[in-house]
């Protein structure tokens, strides 16, 4: 084996252990969290320090279209340069040969990190609470369907065949009955998870037919991103060697709830390891309250990065598993800001607003965003809210157009999250939403076309 590869992480070392290592996927997420990059042979991968890439892929839409968010120089396609970190090196065990993934950081000419890069985005995010004295801690859930293959976009999607030969059941939330009917994939989805390093807190079944459920430990949210990002890939590679597509929709089937990427947070003080929102005799800290101020008044401006395609905002329905509004409670999944069971140090809040949809860097970096604008303001929530938030007024926007509206007037969130980003994640997100509304509906056809 070559020099390099004697201080990969421990995991995938043990994935090569006695095997000769045959490619090397350099990787980046784009904004709607695609990898996008190269695989270059072991051989040239020790060789390299860097490898280019051209900074337009951050102005591609989720169609492949382009947003015009080149600058003043134009659409020169000025490349950008990929550095390697080495710590997320990890296995792609459904490959035909021995093949690691490693996720690179994008850099100018001048070394300054590329501001639209969304692993940049979260660590800058990250890097203002560690400027603070504070250490960011996240845990995210992932909810996803298994479906039937489609091919065909006209058709709706459907839920899987299980082991049994029926399709997956609705309405079997935490059935373990329902997991055994995924048995094979779920098998895949552990194996996979294992070789590339993964821990995995549990997998339930979640109400919708086909829906499943992974939590991840908590831990640093740049590492904990980059484990999303990876377990998406993991769990499509899964699916497909089941003769079915594992989908991160929002809202995929209609009359199913949607799939969330529910976000824990804690704040940790770095000289300490003291979870700040637990006083001294385990009470509720001022810094506490403030987190969920900052997240009441902040979210909505953030919606547009939690919520980014004009699916998104089908999941906010009453009723159906997700929140509608901003009300806080204890214990409360009814909620979008939900203070779950624990111990004083445990103490966290859980942001139910992000879809799973989103791109786990940049939604993660707005949800930490909008805690940290409110520890910095000391930003008073309202009354914690008791009973079934669903009797409340919906406070989410309906629409992508709207919550892009509120993202652009959100300087302040603007400031956070980097303006070059906020700049160029807008115009590419209106590029998107502009293309949509190219498109004519089967519900317009039907319903519209000989009788208006």
């Amino acid at each position: 084996m070559t020099e390099w590869t004697d201080n990969l992480p421990d995991h995938a070392r043990a994935y090569l252990d006695g095997r000769r290592l045959d490619e090397v996927e350099c990787i980046i997420s784009d904004l709607p969290g695609i990898a996008r990059g190269k695989a270059v042979p072991a051989s040239k991968f020790a060789r390299q320090d860097y490898f280019h890439l051209p900074d337009s892929i951050f102005y591609q839409t989720i169609t492949g279209d382009w947003g015009e968010a080149a600058g003043d120089d134009g659409f020169i396609e000025r490349d950008m340069i990929l550095k390697p970190d080495m710590s997320t090196a990890s296995a792609a065990p459904w490959t035909g040969d021995w093949t690691l993934q490693v996720i690179h950081d994008a850099y100018d000419r001048h070394g300054a990190a590329i501001e639209c890069a969304p692993r940049n985005v979260l660590r800058r995010v990250v890097e203002l609470y560690h400027a603070q004295g504070w250490n960011p801690v996240v845990a995210p859930e992932m909810e996803f369907y298994l479906v039937a293959r489609n091919v065909d976009p006209a058709k709706s999607i459907e839920p899987m065949i299980g082991r049994s030969g029926r399709p997956a059941a609705a309405r079997q939330a935490y059935s373990m009955t329902a997991v055994d009917e995924f048995g094979p994939v779920i098998d895949d989805i552990y194996d996979f998870a294992e070789a590339q390093g993964f821990e995995i807190d549990g997998i339930t079944q979640e109400g919708g037919a086909g829906q499943l459920e992974i939590n991840l430990r908590h831990g640093d949210p740049v590492k904990l991103a980059d484990e999303v990002f990876f377990f998406k890939r993991l769990i499509r590679e899964a699916a497909m060697r089941h003769d079915c597509f594992a989908t991160f929709m929002a809202k995929p089937i209609a009359e199913e709830p949607g799939s969330a990427m529910h976000i824990h947070h804690s704040v940790l003080d770095i000289e300490t390891g003291h979870n700040i929102f637990a006083g001294p005799q385990g009470g509720e800290t001022d810094a506490f309250f403030h987190y969920i101020g900052g997240l009441q008044r902040h979210l909505p401006s953030a919606i547009a990065v939690l919520a980014p395609y004009v699916n998104s905002y089908r999941r906010y329905v009453r009723d159906q598993a997700a929140p509608i509004n901003l009300a806080w409670g204890r214990d409360n999944r009814t909620t979008g800001i939900r203070v779950p069971l624990s111990g004083p140090e445990a103490r966290r809040v859980e942001n139910r607003l992000a879809g799973m949809d989103c791109n786990p860097y940049l939604g993660i970096a707005a949800s930490l965003a909008c805690g940290y604008m409110g520890l910095m303001d000391e930003v008073r929530p309202d009354r914690q809210f008791k009973g079934d938030a669903y009797d409340g007024e919906g406070e989410i926007p309906r629409v992508l157009g709207q919550a892009l509206d509120l993202f652009d007037a959100a300087t302040d969130l603007h400031d956070i999250l980097g303006s070059e980003f906020a700049r160029v994640y807008s115009i590419v997100k209106r590029t998107e939403y502009e293309e949509f509304l190219q498109v004519i509906s089967p519900w317009e056809r039907e319903h519209l076309l000989i009788n208006v």
